[in-house]
């Protein structure tokens, strides 16, 4: 679906990504990098975009809210200026839409248009080029440090709703941001939102994700970075909601640039939740850091896919990556592929899994201080949950994330 007002180049990117999506549809499990999850339930659905919803839980939404922040809202894949708050921005900040910046200044888009991310990478990237809405655009001028963080509440409001999302970061040198995405939804419907994120030399973004929309409801998420020299790219995913829920987070490493990837699934009934990650040593001392924990009950599946590539002029690399999963069923399962390619000689990568259930010891111990077996399973669960909120820095969505996992604060 186009917008109004689109470029020349903005309508042949469409163009190009209609025909590939079009030629092959959504990814298909027969595909190494979809080979956990299945899509084939969406070819027998149709999901449509709403330029406004019906109705929406208002309550809902103000309690998604988190206090100092700038707070974008987007319904349906749709700026909402109404619940949003916007005013006053620091100077030095461009915090705007994608559909307010195609009336008013298309050109600023296209440079980073598919630069860090291509219709190749697969088919839902070509779906979210060919049918995005809107979306949100950052920028950050060198050297200025936000004095507030930024939210960016995606609501899927409307039954069968398709919520599809094109976002732009990009944070100039020796700048520094914090960006708190968020998804929520009460719905059978479809997300695809992709971030693009570009980081010039000595630039910081933390980026978090919390994704709690229904379990009905289909999504796929995903953030692209291109990091330059000594920048740093801090990453945390909480993944809670979704029928299925695929989350991408690939980044491009330059020299002695650094990431931390961050996450936690949890997932229920029979929720899907796949979790993909990719990390490119390009160049000399850089370092990255990855610690993904999964908790799944009933008939639950979760999946995680992290892969580091270090390449031949990458030396000194420094990467460690780490997946670790607690099933609380007998019935529940978790595929994990952990994957170091590594082509340069002078480096230090580790990577590790575990796969288990609750320490019947611990159990045993806590009963033996008068806990019944219900709490003293509940009190294991929430500390191996509780590592991953911890390490939020940002306080007012710790709280909220305590308060979603049920782990005491």
């Amino acid at each position: 679906m186009k917008t109004a007002v689109e470029n020349t180049t903005l309508s042949s990117f469409r163009q190009t990504a209609l025909a590939l999506f079009s030629s092959k549809g959504f990814p298909k499990n027969h595909e190494e990098e979809w080979r956990y999850t299945n899509l084939s339930t969406l070819d027998k659905k149709t999901f449509k975009s709403n330029s406004s919803a019906e109705t929406i839980n208002e309550t809902l939404l103000k309690t998604q809210m988190l206090e100092n922040t700038w707070v974008m809202v987007f319904i349906d894949g749709h700026f909402s200026k109404k619940y949003s708050n916007l005013t006053p921005l620091d100077n030095g900040l461009i915090l705007t839409s994608i559909e307010e910046l195609l009336k008013t200044n298309p050109d600023k888009i296209t440079p980073y248009l598919g630069k860090a991310v291509s219709h190749k990478e697969h088919n839902f990237i070509a779906y979210n080029s060919a049918y995005f809405t809107d979306g949100f655009f950052i920028e950050l001028a060198p050297h200025t440090i936000t004095s507030k963080a930024i939210q960016i509440i995606h609501y899927a409001a409307s039954p069968e709703s398709l919520s599809a999302t094109r976002n732009i970061i990009v944070a100039n040198n020796a700048s520094k941001l914090e960006v708190i995405e968020t998804f929520i939804g009460e719905s059978n419907s479809l997300t695809a939102a992709v971030n693009e994120i570009f980081l010039d030399e000595n630039a910081t973004l933390t980026l978090y994700k919390r994704q709690s929309e229904s379990q009905n409801a289909y999504h796929f998420g995903g953030s692209y970075c291109k990091q330059k020299a000594h920048s740093i790219f801090n990453h945390h995913n909480f993944a809670f909601g979704g029928l299925i829920a695929r989350n991408d987070i690939h980044t491009d490493l330059e020299t002695a640039s650094e990431c931390s990837f961050n996450g936690l699934y949890l997932a229920e009934n029979r929720q899907h939740i796949d979790n993909h990650t990719r990390i490119n040593h390009n160049k000399p001392q850089g370092i990255s850091r990855e610690l993904y924990k999964g908790i799944l009950k009933n008939r639950a599946r979760g999946v995680f896919q992290g892969r580091v590539l270090v390449v031949e002029d990458a030396q000194k690399t420094d990467s460690a990556m780490n997946n670790r999963n607690l099933l609380l069923s007998n019935k529940a399962e978790v595929d994990t592929k952990p994957q170091l390619e590594i082509y340069a000689d002078d480096v230090k990568c580790a990577h590790g899994v575990t796969i288990g259930q609750l320490d019947e010891k611990a159990i045993f111990y806590l009963q033996s201080r008068g806990l019944s077996i219900e709490t003293a399973k509940e009190i294991l669960t929430a500390a191996f949950a509780n590592e991953m909120i911890e390490k939020v820095a940002f306080k007012p969505l710790k709280k909220q994330l305590h308060l979603h996992a049920n782990v005491p604060s």
